[in-house]
């Protein structure tokens, strides 16, 4: 008996190489899904294919129709939370090497071209022979990954920008060689005919040098420019796996101990913490208690008290005193590389972002090498003599060799970004541009971003009694001795409010309860509530009040209390931003609705919501980081454009997956990099300003795209017609240059609102 069976649906990842532009990615992407079982998603920012398949698909089948369409594809290394063995950083940099290499000769070799070209006096005897010389390398050198992948779309009957590009400067400089050798054009004092007339001619005394080596120079620009942005597509995995601990003291069952690297650390171990040391992985506390600061983590304002028994989480902060903590995750297992993976996975999963240029060039380069074939075609049928066929026909090509077009994205962007980072805001590429155009939903994270992100004094409550001036002196005083972060904020509070705080005698720390001493001769409790029960103090019946709506608003409510008297109730929060309600408004101008999102719980959300004024029903609350992924995915499905901002590790992953990501420049590497938008400033106003620019920019750029074709397009009759001399293409193409550049140079007017 024979017996079929099917494996089970899998998934992989592929490291895809040789994509040239967003259209090389759809046409990998429409080949994968055309096999039996597959389901790919190609993105050309991280070069990276996510391919479902199941069946009888494998893997090196997937790899082999990959390398058939013309690229080449490997299965990625895994991720790691630690540097792998061997890695040169300064290596992996120089990977733009040889495009920068390819620039930099277009450049010097190409603008004593143009100069020469363009402008009469420099023509001497031999100018048209020295051009060539510059000009040959530019062409070949300089321009051959735009032939190479011309070629690879040949094979597989595509056209992309490149082929345009290839056969435009391929056009130009064969025709400036026949005309040189075989022409007119390399009579010695031969000059270009600068006269502004239409004119038919054979085109034997004509070069157009200055056009093939000046559209290599501006294209290899804009790819070069294009690339260096591409390249932080994995910059945020590297700023998450970094954040972790890259040392760590186990200790021995003898009872020695020694510091290794954290990569060692097996499931098991004890390591020791010091308070200020991050927590080195995920693990239960043994031995001591403290405050683990994890707000970067899971976005909670107020650290959490642990003690033995308590789990703990890699990369947070150990804010208070000494722990010993059992290993119970390390390696690829932790929190900290599943929200790297999160994160990886949230950027794969991007539908690719189409540039414009290339999706109007699939229907632009068909229609000219078709219309120059036709001309060809015509004018020899029509008995005009080969010379003259094959003028109109090069002229097709050269004036369709987009020059302005080179200009229209690369310009724009130079300048919108220029501008931006004058404001404080950082702009990653022109795909973060479309995305902003569509955008309907925007998601704030509560902490450092809407909040300051850091616990600050906002209220003192005393008895009739009492002087906030003597409550604020002595707690101040108490809890400026402690490494606790709450206390840290009353004593940072009562500093700013009455200046020089004295000094305590017999301090001591009363474990996840506060903290006792003697101040001015006073006995003095600084805690919580249940401290004071134990001296069997009560608190009167208004400051029982004033305690109870501060931790009904979300806030931490800190009791105060000195011979033997219960005086103050201290109110501590993370404080709401005095520019975040006007950035709310702002947002919301710009036909944006607000969400807040947090890991806080929801009586400090509701209580920060109805500060700066959202709605109720737009606050989530007490999520963990791969929930916050999951809340970007839900408002997605329902049909919005999502732009999330963020300043945290926890929100790295929602950045990433959102349409649109604005990092706080004030927050984590990691978010930074996830982020395509970033905010230096730290002012939630700057995230509408972002959206006005990101969008007029975008403007700006589809109006050079429209201006660059429409110059070609206008020029391409009188092309055909054999009616264009140098004089004219050149001026046409310069001129549409000049416009491209002046149109983008407006964006430096932008301002921010006031």
């Amino acid at each position: 008996m024979t017996t079929s069976t099917t494996s089970a649906p899998a998934e992989v990842e592929l490291a895809i190489t040789g994509m040239t532009c967003a259209s090389c990615a759809a046409r990998i992407e429409k080949k994968l899904n055309r096999m039996d079982g597959v389901t790919a998603t190609v993105n050309y920012a991280t070069e990276k294919a996510k391919v479902h398949y199941s069946g009888d698909v494998s893997v090196t089948e997937l790899i082999a129709t990959v390398e058939a369409t013309g690229y080449t594809a490997r299965e990625p290394e895994p991720v790691r939370v630690e540097p792998a063995p061997g890695t040169d950083a300064p290596e992996a940099a120089d990977a733009l090497r040889p495009l920068r290499e390819r620039l930099i000769t277009a450049v010097v070799l190409a603008v004593p071209v143009i100069a020469m070209a363009m402008v009469p006096a420099l023509q001497f005897e031999y100018w048209q022979w020295l051009s060539l010389t510059l000009a040959a390398p530019v062409v070949t050198y300089a321009a051959w990954p735009f032939h190479k992948a011309a070629l690879t779309n040949a094979r597989h009957g595509a056209a992309t920008m490149d082929t345009l590009i290839s056969v435009g400067t391929s056009a130009a400089f064969l025709w400036s060689l026949w005309a040189l050798f075989l022409g007119t054009a390399g009579t010695p004092g031969m000059t270009h005919p600068f006269e502004l007339t239409i004119a038919r001619t054979d085109g034997a005394g004509n070069i157009y040098l200055e056009a093939a080596a000046g559209v290599t120079a501006f294209i290899l620009a804009g790819r070069y420019f294009e690339a260096r942005s591409k390249r932080k597509a994995g910059a945020a995995l590297k700023a998450l796996l970094e954040l972790g601990a890259k040392d760590v003291t186990v200790l021995d069952p003898d009872g020695g101990e020694r510091t290794i690297p954290t990569a060692e650390l097996a499931v098991g171990d004890h390591f020791r913490v010091r308070p200020g040391e991050k927590i080195a992985t995920d693990g239960t506390v043994v031995e001591g208690t403290s405050a683990v600061d994890a707000s970067m983590l899971t976005g909670e304002s107020v650290p959490v008290e642990v003690g033995v028994g308590d789990p703990v989480t890699g990369a947070t902060l150990n804010a208070g005193g000494r722990l010993v903590v059992e290993a119970t995750r390390v390696g690829a297992d932790t929190q900290l590389a599943r929200m790297a993976q999160l994160v990886e996975d949230a950027q794969n999963g991007k539908a690719a972002a189409q540039r414009l240029a290339d999706r109007i060039s699939g229907v632009f380069v068909p229609v000219v090498i078709a219309l120059a074939l036709a001309t060809l075609g015509f004018w020899i049928g029509n008995g005009s003599g080969l010379t003259a066929a094959f003028t109109a026909a090069v002229a097709v090509l050269i004036i369709a060799c987009p020059c302005a077009l080179g200009l229209a994205t690369p310009t724009a962007l130079m300048v919108g970004t220029g501008r931006g980072a004058q404001l404080g805001i950082l702009i990653k590429g022109p795909e973060v541009l479309e995305s902003t155009r569509k955008v309907d939903t925007i998601v704030l994270d509560k902490t450092g971003t809407v909040t300051t992100g850091r616990m600050t004094l906002l209220a003192v409550h005393t008895t009739d009694e009492t002087d906030d001036t003597e409550v604020l002196r002595l707690a101040g005083a108490l809890e400026h001795a402690s490494e606790h972060p709450i206390a840290q904020a009353v004593a940072a509070g009562a500093a700013d409010r009455i200046g020089t705080l004295p000094v305590p005698e017999d301090f001591s720390n009363v474990p996840g309860l506060g903290v006792q001493g003697i101040v001015d001769g006073h006995s003095v409790l600084v805690g919580r509530e249940q401290l004071l029960a134990e001296w069997a103090m009560a608190l009167p019946a208004d400051l029982a009040r004033a305690r109870a709506e501060a931790e009904t608003a979300g806030r931490t409510a800190i009791t105060v209390a000195w011979d033997g008297e219960a005086r103050a109730v201290l109110e501590v929060a993370d404080a709401v931003k005095e520019t975040s309600p006007e950035a709310i408004t702002r947002l919301r101008a710009l036909g944006l609705t607000p969400v807040l999102l947090t890991g806080d719980n929801r009586a400090v959300a509701a209580s920060v919501a109805r500060a700066v004024g959202i709605e109720p029903e737009r606050v989530i609350a007490e999520v963990m980081p791969e929930d916050k992924v999951d809340v970007v995915k839900r408002l997605q499905g329902e049909g919005r454009s999502v732009a999330m901002v963020g300043d945290g590790v926890n929100d790295a992953a929602a950045l990433a997956q959102a349409d649109l990501g604005l990092a706080m420049g004030t927050g984590t590497d990691a978010a930074i990099e996830a982020g395509d938008l970033t905010l230096v400033r730290g002012d939630l106003r700057a995230a509408a300003d972002a959206i006005r620019l990101a969008r007029k920019t975008l403007g700006t750029i589809k109006s050079n795209l429209f201006w660059a074709f429409a110059y070609n397009i206008a020029a391409l009759p009188l092309a055909a017609a054999g009616l264009l001399n140098p004089m004219i293409a050149g001026a046409a193409m310069a001129f549409s240059s000049v416009f491209v550049v002046g149109n983008s140079l407006r964006l430096r007017s932008f301002r921010a609102a006031a």
